[in-house]
């Protein structure tokens, strides 16, 4: 229809549901064609009784990819038109099933000979087809299984929002956002300790003075998050990366992981061999990034602040 050809793929489920109005008109004529008073939206729940095995309301769910007030809903329609009937005597008293009467036994016999000509006429469009769409559904199903239509359209923001987004090296135009930006976040799950201050309030002789680099991510123009990588004075690291800070108004949109992809690259630029971090296992989006960044958790060392009860490190380069 020319509405999609204007609309493009992100029409894909309006199309997907009038081509699915077009199939289930033509399935209802069909019934009626063979004499078969029977709706469409039955089939399911029918063939799975016809295999002969009496099922639970939340069987037959799970074995259709059903919700259960929608099989119940089917099942009281199918009741009524005599082809099913529940609580039906069970070895286990307490199980509700339902199962095909003696009237629907017969109507799947009459259904048999429709079945076949319909799986006829079906072959018959996908040979005449360029594509198999019995098999491309498989296929879409299986792929959409894996990760949903809904996840893949937030990654396709994160992409687009994150080319908005600009690392520069720090200047003391952002000494404020510097500290508030991080203050923000401490105040919110801890306190801020005294670390924490000599570095917020100090970040030029703290860091940038003792050979470290301060990263300020840009959006739109404003400092919106923060990352350093420090000189360590430590035999088995040089650098940690620290002071991470996203402004919660901005999150989603990859700042974290552009922040730290900028540290990593300038500690290797600098010759480190691993990179040093800390942080507490409360802030969940932080060590899922740091994962992600590559880094892996390590034990046995001192820290100045109380908060931290994870400490990590990231291998730069690796020796033979």
């Amino acid at each position: 229809m020319d509405i999609f050809e204007k609309t493009g793929k992100s029409a894909l489920g309006s199309r997907l549901r009038l081509f699915s109005a077009m199939i289930t008109d033509d399935a209802a004529k069909i019934y009626k064609w063979y004499g078969l008073d029977f709706a469409p939206k039955w089939f399911p729940v029918f063939f799975v009784l016809a295999q002969g095995t009496e099922k639970t309301i939340t069987e037959i769910a799970v074995e259709i990819g059903h919700s259960q007030p929608s099989v119940s809903k089917i099942v009281r329609e199918m009741t009524n038109a005599g082809l099913v009937k529940e609580n039906q005597k069970s070895s286990d008293k307490r199980r509700n099933v339902v199962a095909l009467t003696k009237k629907g036994k017969s109507f799947s016999d009459k259904l048999t000979l429709q079945l076949a000509d319909v799986d006829a006429a079906i072959e018959g469009i996908i040979n005449e087809a360029r594509h198999n769409l019995w098999e491309a559904l498989a296929e879409w199903e299986f792929l959409l299984e894996q990760k949903s239509l809904l996840k893949r359209v937030q990654e396709q923001r994160k992409v687009r929002e994150s080319k908005d987004v600009q690392i520069v090296p720090y200047s003391e135009l952002y000494q404020t956002a510097f500290k508030s930006l991080n203050e923000q976040w401490i105040s919110t799950y801890f306190e801020i300790e005294e670390a924490d201050t000599k570095a917020l309030d100090n970040p030029k002789s703290y860091i940038l003075d003792k050979g470290g680099k301060i990263f300020v991510a840009l959006y739109n123009e404003q400092p919106v998050g923060i990352c350093a990588l420090i000189k360590m004075d430590d035999p088995d690291y040089q650098y940690e990366m620290a002071k991470m800070a996203v402004s919660p108004d901005v999150q989603g949109k990859s700042i974290g992981w552009l922040l730290g992809q900028a540290v990593v690259t300038e500690a290797k630029g600098l010759g480190a061999s691993k990179l040093y971090l800390e942080s507490n296992t409360l802030l969940k989006p932080a060590i899922n990034l740091y994962h992600k960044l590559g880094f892996k958790k390590v034990v046995g060392r001192s820290t100045p602040y109380a908060r931290c009860n994870i400490q990590m490190e990231l291998i730069l380069t690796k020796f033979d």
